[in-house]
Order: structure tokens, then C-alpha cells, then sequence
């Protein structure tokens, strides 16, 4: 039996997790009201046998049951969708809303967005009230409105409902943000459909922490000179990281150093161990253990007031207070059942936490130096002060890496070559930066000291991330494009399991194991390649304004867009590249057709398939040329009627360069199998 799977809150928080689960994949797997039956009966039960028998498998048995069905039934609670005062089911009804502003204002390059929290919505006749929370952008400009937290607004207009992915393997913001309760937004470009009817109604703690978020922000602002060194310090201090260009972000991600620029576990972490090295000295008289772990826990949350107590935050100095907590019991605690019990708690505030992948890396990544630190450093004993350090810091960079790398490429599909080399000097920076800046709001009431201060800091952040730089400028310092299923993330973090038990238990069950997961992570990879990779495809891809289509064969792409498109290559990276990624896209041209008819008019022959793209209106065709597939682009063709009058084509598809108004002329239900719009039905994909 696995060592870790007696641990009490080991088994708790496993099952309630399963449970959330399958709450959130198939929330329809069983009614909440027949699980609400089942639990209670579950409960009855195990009272039944405990007052009987007490007999402990059975017990244990029916109280995991019951924390299984208390983890789905959890979910479906907490979703807000399915109520009757959502405004999910008032949608048809809106002409005007009354909303209160959530959280902090963040600043895009052509907008402010903004969360709202729907209070009530107006009909045209009467006002009710709602539950719902929107996405609420305003465009930037002269006289763009200035909101904070807790004010109340009135606006014109109704939210419009988030899109599902409109392109293959896109990414699913609508799925993202209903974790959140989030199923609408608003655009806005005119203030005059803006009435700022409350100013900072509500004044609970969240007002006064983002107060001392902002008041923290404006002190770094005003005293650490350079607009690179203030966006690193604000992210390293506040976890505010507006700031921070693109260039500069993908050097940190580049060089391995990314996990710095969010405060999460290793902030407060750092934090945490600060306040131990300080109390060090009394650590052995009585009663420091409690007065530690008391002062440990107000400083900490100290911390998370100040950076606004947003999740990650929230998150990290829960798990260390939960740990603080621990300490003074001594052996009497052990480390897994604390951070499970941790885990737990966050669990029951917000079961939709475990879809996070802050929550999901925090956690790994502490597993990971719990677990594995140790016995990687008792591998190597340094005799030399420094080289014991560098050794330390690197183990603990490989435990964390070795914890996380799965989900890391799951998610971000690269890996960082040199992330040892850069943690080097990243961990330690980081450190030094997170003291520097506490300091720095410390004495930001004394202009000359903070002064000093600020600019020392200045100095620091600046070889910093020239460090970082000269990290990423090496040869091959980031694989990219890495493809994970699930499911192979999954396979690969069992494999890491039993590695670390082959080695700490030397048990042969465990080699059999990784044998055995590393066989079948090769058969999927095996299978994917023949089922997704191998073979010819066509996509007419859904971005509105513009022409996109690509052809896929074995691995290489045919790209046709326009200028505007092939340029922008932040569209690009959201909308067309997770489908090259997962058809195991290498190789990307921009391929010339190979015969023109007309102008406006393109046509070529791909492999027996002849495609057509018109995008311009045509007079004439050659009566011998029929076409497999048409595709019409920038509104080439005004009816069905004048298109299929002068071309022979099997399937027109209407791409996203077409007005919307014009392409539901075409749509008519006698036309569904011959003409498909992708501003309709998203993306076409076709095998050929």
C-alpha cells in the first residue's frame, strides 16, 4: 500500500475532488436531487453501523462515498446558470441593466475591462432583479470613464452571451470563465450609454485591500525609476502585471523564469521563510513554536491584503497558513495531510478551483519539493558552502520542474531548456526583489530612504533581466510546440509516481507500473499521429474580416489569409495555431495557386480536389471547369441564385470575410447540405 494513502485528508480531499469532477465533465451523469437522496441515505448508514458495529472499512467506506456525492452535488450548487433569476433566462428581455463593479479595472491595449456584478435588469416597463456577472470592456479615449470597485452603474443596452470556439481546438474561453460564473459581456465604446449612479457603494474589504493594492502600486511607481524595472517589481511584489511587455514576457517564459511574475506559493513561500530566519534565535524557548506560527499567519495575510487578496494569493498563504498552523504540533503533523487539508478547505469555498492552473501548478509544484527535494539532495553532499547552495537551489528547481512539467506543456506547450541555469539567479533575485519592495512600502513615507531604496532595486531588476535575456538568447533555449492530450498528462504525472516509488521503495510492482504507463502513453502517441497527424485536410477558419484557409498533410501546413492576418501574429497564436499543434503541424508556407481564371477568381487542384476561391465578383467561367468546393470571400456574390447560375460546384462555403447580413441570404434550410457559413457554424474541416 502507498505510504501516502493512509494520510486522513489524503483520502478526504481525493474523493471530494473526484466528485467536483465529475460534477464539472458530466454534470448530467445523475440529478442533484437523486445524488441528495443517495448521500442522505449514505449518511444514515454510516450512522447505522457506527451506533452497531463501528466497523472500519465499512465507515470509511461510506464516509468517502458520501464526500464523493458531496463534492457533485457541490458543484451544481455553486453554479449560478440554472437559477430562474440568472440572466441567462431573461436574455430577450434587456434594455438596460444596473450593475456593480467586482474588481479591479485592467488596462487592454484598446479597452478597460471591467467585472460586473448584475444587480438589476429593466425590461422597458419594470426593473427586477437578476443574478449574473458580465465582462464589461469600454473603449479608451479622451474622456473614458474612471470606475473602481463597488461603484454602482447604470448601462443601455444588453450583454450579449459568450461564444463557444468558432475554430478546431481553439481555446475555450466561454468553458474558462463559466468556472467563474462569467456567461456574458459587454462592449462599449460610447460613454453616453454610461450612468455612474453610485460612487463606492460598498466599502467591505475588498475595497480597502484594492485601496492598498493601488496605494502599494503608486509607491513602486513613484520610487523605482525605469518602465521594464517598475512592471518586473509590480508583478514581483503585487502580482500586477499590466505592465509587462510582450518582449519582456517571453524572455522570462523563454529562460524557465515565468513562475515570478505571478505571486503565488514562491512569494509567500519566501515570505514565510523570512519570518521563520527572523524568529530563529528564540525558536527554542517556550511557547516561540505558537508565537511564530500567530505571527507568521497575521503577516501573511497582511500580504495577501495588501496585493488585493486576488486568487492566487489567496491561494498560496492559505496553504502556508495551514502549514504554519502544523508547525508547533511537530511530528504530530505531517506535511501531505496539512496540504490536503488546505486543499480541502479551498475546495469548499470554490469547488471550480481545481479547474485553475495556478491551483493545479501551487500545489503540484509543493507536492513535488516535498517529496522529491530531499531525497535528490542527500544524493550530493558539497563540501563547499557555495556549492551546497547551488546545489540546494537546484534541487529544488528539479522537484518543482519534475512536478509540473506535464501540466506546463498540457498548457503552454513548450519547455524552458535552461530553466537551472536561470533559477540560478531568478529564485535569489526574486528574493532580494520581494524584500526589496516590502521595504520600500515600508518606508515610502520617508522620501530620501525610499528613494534609495527605489533605485537600488532599479539597479538589481535591471541585471535581472539582462540575466534573463542572456538566458533566452541561447541556442535552443525553448522547445516549443509540444502536444499533450489530458490524458497523456495524466499518464505522464503516474509515471513520475512510480518512478519515485521504484526508488524510495524498491519495489518491483512500481517498475511494472511506469513499464506499463509508458506503453500506453506510447500507443496514444502512436494513435494520434495516425488518427490526427497523417492525412489531408482543408479548414475554412472563422475570424472575422478576413479570408483563412489552410490546407494540412502529414505534418505541413498551406497557409492563405490576408496581409492584415498573416501579420498579426497574436491572432494567429489564439485562433489557428492550438489546430496546428494538434495535428502536429511542423512546417508552415504561403503557397502561390497554381493557375489564376480571373481576377478575383483563384483556383487549384489539390490533390483530385478542385478548389475555388472568389473574392471579388465574376462576369464569366469556363463552362468545362466544376469546382469540388467554392469558397466566397468579401461578399463576392450577393444570392445562391447568382452564384450557382455561373459556377459548377458541389459545396459553397461562405468564409468570414462576408457581411453578416449577406451570408444569411444564403442560408436558406433547403440549402443546409450545399452551403456552409462559417460565421454560422464555425470553422469548416474537411478530410480530402
Amino acid at each position: 500500500m502507498l505510504r501516502w494513502i493512509p494520510y486522513v485528508m489524503i483520502r478526504v480531499v481525493g474523493f471530494f475532488a473526484v466528485g467536483i469532477l465529475l460534477g464539472v465533465y458530466q454534470p448530467d451523469a445523475i440529478s442533484t436531487k437523486t445524488a441528495s437522496y443517495l448521500l442522505l441515505i449514505l449518511v444514515a448508514a454510516y450512522f447505522i453501523v457506527y451506533s452497531v458495529r463501528k466497523e472500519k472499512l465499512t465507515l470509511g467506506i461510506l464516509g468517502l462515498l458520501s464526500l464523493f456525492l458531496t463534492g457533485f452535488i457541490h458543484v451544481s450548487l455553486f453554479k449560478t446558470s440554472g437559477r430562474p433569476d440568472h440572466l441567462l433566462a431573461h436574455m430577450g428581455e434587456v434594455h438596460a441593466y444596473q450593475a456593480m463593479i467586482s474588481d479591479l479595472a485592467e488596462e487592454r491595449e484598446n479597452s478597460i475591462k471591467y467585472e460586473l456584478q448584475l444587480l438589476r435588469i429593466y425590461d422597458g416597463q419594470n426593473w427586477q432583479e437578476v443574478e449574473g456577472r458580465v465582462l464589461f470592456y469600454v473603449g479608451k479615449h479622451a474622456n473614458a470613464p474612471d470606475y473602481f470597485y463597488g461603484d454602482v452603474l447604470i448601462v443601455q443596452g444588453a450583454p450579449s452571451e459568450l461564444y463557444s470556439p468558432a475554430n478546431p481546438f481553439e481555446f475555450d474561453y466561454k468553458r474558462f470563465l463559466s468556472f467563474n460564473n462569467i456567461y456574458h459581456q459587454h462592449f462599449i465604446n460610447s460613454t453616453k450609454k454610461l450612468v455612474l449612479q453610485q460612487r463606492e457603494s460598498k466599502r467591505d474589504i475588498l475595497f480597502y485591500s484594492y485601496k492598498a493594492r493601488l496605494w502599494a502600486k503608486d509607491q513602486l511607481l513613484t520610487f523605482i525609476p525605469g518602465i521594464k524595472e517598475q512592471a518586473i517589481a509590480m508583478a514581483l511584489v503585487l502580482g500586477v502585471k499590466d505592465g509587462i511587455d510582450n518582449e519582456l514576457q517571453r524572455a522570462y517564459a523563454s529562460s524557465g523564469a515565468m513562475h515570478v511574475l505571478a505571486v503565488s506559493g514562491l512569494h509567500v513561500g519566501i515570505i514565510y521563510g523570512l519570518i521563520l530566519l527572523l524568529f530563529k534565535p528564540i525558536q527554542h524557548k517556550a511557547g516561540a513554536r505558537w508565537i511564530v506560527a500567530a505571527t507568521s499567519i497575521i503577516l501573511l495575510w497582511i500580504y495577501a491584503f495588501i496585493t488585493g487578496l486576488s486568487p492566487s494569493v489567496l491561494r498560496a498563504v492559505t496553504m502556508f497558513s495551514f502549514i504554519a498552523i502544523a508547525r508547533p504540533f511537530g511530528r504530530a503533523t505531517n506535511i501531505y495531510n496539512t496540504l490536503a487539508g488546505s486543499a480541502f478547505l479551498l475546495l469548499i469555498i470554490n469547488p471550480f478551483l481545481i479547474m485553475s492552473v495556478g491551483f493545479q501548478l501551487s500545489y503540484l509544484a509543493v507536492l513535488g519539493i516535498v517529496t522529491i527535494h530531499r531525497p535528490l539532495y542527500m544524493l550530493i553532499e558539497p563540501r563547499h558552502r557555495i556549492l551546497d547552495w547551488v546545489w540546494n537551489i537546484s534541487c529544488v528547481s528539479i522537484a518543482a520542474q519534475l512536478a509540473t512539467f506535464s501540466l506546463g506543456i498540457l498548457y503552454f506547450h513548450q519547455f524552458p531548456t535552461y530553466f537551472l541555469v536561470s533559477n540560478l539567479f531568478v529564485i535569489p533575485g526574486a528574493i532580494v526583489i520581494l524584500i526589496g519592495g516590502v521595504v520600500l512600502l515600508a518606508v515610502s513615507a520617508f522620501t530620501p530612504v525610499a528613494l534609495l531604496v527605489g533605485k537600488l532595486l532599479q539597479y538589481f531588476i535591471h541585471i535581472l533581466n539582462e540575466i534573463v535575456f542572456a538566458v533566452e538568447g541561447l541556442p535552443f533555449s525553448l522547445i516549443e510546440h509540444i502536444y499533450l492530450t489530458t490524458f497523456q498528462c495524466w499518464l505522464l504525472i503516474g509515471i513520475l509516481v512510480a518512478i519515485i516509488l521504484l526508488l524510495q521503495f524498491k519495489q518491483f510492482a512500481a517498475l511494472v507500473g511506469c513499464a506499463l504507463l509508458a506503453l500506453v502513453f506510447s500507443l496514444s502517441q502512436w494513435l494520434h499521429f495516425h488518427t490526427e497527424v497523417k492525412g489531408d485536410r482543408l479548414i475554412v477558419y472563422n475570424i472575422p474580416g478576413h479570408t483563412v484557409i489552410e490546407w494540412m498533410s502529414n505534418g505541413s501546413s498551406t497557409f492563405i489569409s490576408d496581409a492584415g492576418l498573416i501579420s498579426d501574429a497574436e491572432r494567429i497564436r489564439f485562433h489557428i495555431t492550438p489546430n496546428r499543434l494538434h495535428r502536429g503541424v511542423s512546417k508552415v508556407e504561403i503557397k502561390v495557386p497554381d493557375q489564376t481564371v480571373s481576377q478575383g477568381v483563384k483556383v487549384w487542384d489539390y490533390r483530385g480536389n478542385i478548389i475555388g476561391i472568389v473574392s471579388a465578383p465574376v462576369t464569366s467561367w469556363p463552362e468545362e471547369l466544376a469546382l469540388d468546393y467554392l469558397i466566397v470571400s468579401n461578399n463576392a456574390f450577393k444570392s445562391f441564385k447568382e452564384a450557382s447560375s455561373l459556377i459548377n460546384f458541389k459545396v459553397m462555403i461562405l468564409d468570414s470575410s462576408n457581411k453578416s447580413w449577406l451570408a444569411s441570404k444564403f442560408l436558406e434550410p433547403a440549402l443546409s447540405e450545399i452551403v456552409y457559413s462559417v460565421a454560422e457554424r464555425g470553422a469548416f474541416e474537411i478530410n480530402l
